[in-house]
């Protein structure tokens, strides 16, 4: 008797399946244990983000693609040395002006401040 080098596959394809399936189900016993964690991990998260927040960082990743990679310019404006107070800088910041985007439902408003504080140290 000759032996089909198709059943290995097809015996391993069931048992995937079989294992997807039961894993599953196991997954919705489980749902609200699962939602509770991700909840908690959350707040947790934006706790430790309000803390660890790194307004250079930040720029590094949303700013330079308009304001260019040393920030002096490009589609954006020139960040460095500008007149505009701390509070017109938030403001911007948060709720956007012209092409660029607002940031007030990404950070809050103490990185928000942070951020604002940065940009003023730029000469």
């Amino acid at each position: 008797m000759k032996n089909n080098p198709v059943v290995p596959f097809i015996l391993i394809f069931a048992l995937g399946l079989g294992l997807i399936f039961f894993m599953s189900l196991y997954g919705v016993d489980q749902k609200k244990e699962i939602a509770g964690a991700d909840e908690e991990g959350k707040t947790e998260e934006t706790a430790s983000n309000a803390e660890e927040f790194d307004p250079e960082g930040f720029t590094q990743q949303k700013c330079i693609a308009c304001h260019g990679g040393d920030l002096t310019g490009g589609a954006g404006p020139n960040l460095h040395g500008l007149s505009e107070s701390k509070e017109k800088i938030h403001e911007i910041i948060k709720n956007g002006q012209g092409g660029m985007p607002a940031f007030g439902g990404q950070i809050s408003d103490e990185q928000i401040d942070q951020l604002a504080d940065y940009i003023l140290t730029l000469k």
